[in-house]
């Protein structure tokens, strides 16, 4: 993206904050102050020390001092600001872009995240937005200090001596343009590196998440050459941009020794050919020293300058990624949902390329049924109830509730009358009371602990070391299987969602679990559209209807007993090898 393009997405930002920022390069300016006039304050002191007409008494030195007392005072407190409320102004944009971008991330679909590494998504939340604030605050100050110190220098040279003014300003754009060159090695290499970062995170997050597998498996030395390679592959990028920023540098000290020559060769020659006096060359000198701090300031600001262009460029990237599920503009709320849920000649893929899961499905689940889906891996089953809380569209055809199209109604009010179990559940690291009132934020202490006793698992939270207080660890690895499993059923009995959508809820608990979790879904059940999805096909006898899915159709329904009276594939399935299904 062009530079422009990128201040313009940034500029709002910015916005928000432009009185402090006004503020804030008026600091910046009187920050300047005293340098500016320390060059003049000298030279004034000798030209009266070195003049035979004037006397250097101790007035004019008081004088002069406290002038650039007062001036380094200003200073002081000028720079104050820039250093505390600056930086808040910039932790505040980075606060508000983070804002942004975790909200944005929010609204994106099970797709989006399913081609997405988290890793990568956290380096661009954390890292990049961090640069950000630093260009957020330095950059408007740097650059606005350099062209005052670039047009204060230049009206003062160009007084003392034309000729060598003109050379020396002359030689600051052969300088920008030699650097540019390297400027940009130093973008492209920035930008691979905060991907490779990402990247590396990725592999690092994965590689603690599932460090008991690593474990289990021995695959230490697997995983550290794993990590190796990400690590070195972020060490080549490191080196490529060292290389360029390397170039950079010596570009600037050349034409910094390059114009020192030129003083002094030719500040030497209108010295001795009385064309310019001796505190117009010390002036002059000191100038000349300020101006190429200055220029070379702004020319290595530009590794700062870049990390904030590439951390904005990506930031834009993420923004602009638009998610494949959204509101229709005439979306309506789900109001005193019954539980009716059709789908009508529904046709699914995952991708364009990929072989339909769904081809011309139709189903009706009656309000309060209890509907069970059953079949091998890949059939089709999680499919299904997928496309109900819309986490996928479906390509054609449809799929409603109590009569509306789930595309035409607000997926706020969709999703908060849907309750979702599935095998692998999910805790935050917080306390056992958190997590249960997730299911309805705003829930009082007391419903929290009803829905508790509603999922059978009072009791044992009552058993924990601090109750309901009690911390459950990342993702709840302080909880067995059955308690986490509990939990969740409590989670959803306080959100008392009108259709329950359980997931192979129970196919990872043991046998003594199962069983306490089954009898806590039992009662969930009651009175919700329920379906679902089981592995064991001992959980689903109870059921109102069951579907056999077989090769993505339906190829069996009906009761336990009708499809065990049929004698076809759920019977064999049934009684062969146990209540697994495979």
């Amino acid at each position: 993206m062009k530079y422009s393009h990128l201040i313009k997405k940034v500029w709002p930002y910015f916005y928000t904050y432009r009185h402090i920022l006004v503020i804030d390069l008026i600091a910046a300016a009187f920050t300047t102050a005293s340098e500016m006039a320390l060059p003049l304050i000298l030279r004034r002191m000798t030209d009266v020390a070195l003049d035979p007409a004037q006397v250097l008494t101790y007035s004019v030195v008081i004088r002069l001092g406290l002038l650039f007392a007062g001036l380094k005072l200003i200073e002081m407190v000028a720079s104050f600001y820039m250093a505390s409320i600056g930086h808040i102004m910039g932790a505040r944009i980075e606060t508000d872009m983070r804002s942004d971008v975790y909200l944005h991330l929010q609204t994106m679909s099970d797709a989006y995240y399913n081609e997405t590494k988290v890793g990568v998504l956290m380096s661009r939340i954390t890292n990049d937005l961090f640069d950000i604030t630093e260009f957020a605050h330095h950059c408007p100050e740097e650059y606005f200090i350099g062209l005052i110190k670039i047009l204060f220098s230049f009206a003062v040279l160009i007084r003392v001596n034309v000729p060598l003014t003109l050379i020396i300003f002359v030689m600051i754009p052969f300088m920008i343009v030699a650097a540019s060159k390297y400027r940009g090695g130093m973008k492209r290499a920035q930008k691979e590196q905060k991907v490779q970062v990402g990247d590396l995170n990725s592999s690092i997050e994965e590689s603690l998440l599932g460090v008991k597998v690593v474990k289990s498996f021995a695959n230490e030395e697997v995983e550290s050459a794993k990590f190796n390679r990400e690590n070195y592959k972020l060490l080549g990028v490191k080196r490529k941009y060292y290389r360029f920023m390397a170039g950079f540098n010596v570009i600037n000290r050349g034409f910094d020794g390059l114009m020192f020559i030129v003083v002094i060769f030719l500040g030497g020659h209108f010295l001795v050919t009385d064309q310019i006096s001796t505190g117009d060359m010390m002036a002059y000198t000191l100038y000349v020293s300020s101006l190429l701090a200055t220029v070379r300031r702004i020319v290595e600001f530009t590794e700062q300058f870049q990390r904030g262009m590439t951390g904005i460029e990506r930031f834009s990237e993420i923004m602009a990624t638009e998610s494949d599920i959204v509101d229709a503009e005439d979306a309506v709320s789900l109001s005193d949902v019954l539980g009716r849920i059709v789908f009508d000649h529904v046709d699914f893929k995952y991708e364009r390329d990929t072989d339909y899961v769904l081809k011309d499905f139709n189903l009706t689940v009656e309000p309060g049924a209890n509907l069970a889906i059953v079949g091998p891996s890949g059939s089709g089953k999680t499919t299904i109830c997928n496309l109900i809380p819309r986490f996928y569209d479906v390509n054609g055809g449809t799929v409603s509730v109590d009569g509306v199209d789930v595309r035409q109604v607000q997926l706020k009010s969709l999703r908060e009358n849907i309750g979702i179990m599935q095998q692998d559940v999910y805790l935050f690291s917080g306390s056992v009371l958190e997590n249960i009132r997730y299911g309805r934020p705003e829930a009082p202490d007391e419903d929290v602990y009803a829905a508790a006793r509603m999922a059978g698992a009072f009791d044992f939270i009552m058993d924990l070391p601090n109750g309901f207080d009690t911390y459950v660890g990342e993702r709840g690895v302080k909880l067995s299987g059955g308690q986490k499993q509990r939990i969740s059923i409590a989670r959803v009995f306080l959100k008392n969602p009108p259709i329950l959508i359980l997931d192979e809820a129970t196919s990872a608990l043991d046998n003594k679990s199962e069983a306490i979790v089954q009898a806590s879904l039992e009662e969930l059940t009651k009175g919700r559209t329920t379906i679902t999805i089981a592995h064991r096909l001992s959980t689903v006898q109870h059921a109102d209807e069951i579907l056999v899915m077989k090769d993505r159709a339906i190829i069996e329904r009906g009761t336990h007993r009708d499809l065990m009276a049929r004698r076809g594939y759920y019977f064999d399935l049934y009684t062969k090898g146990g209540s697994l299904l495979e």
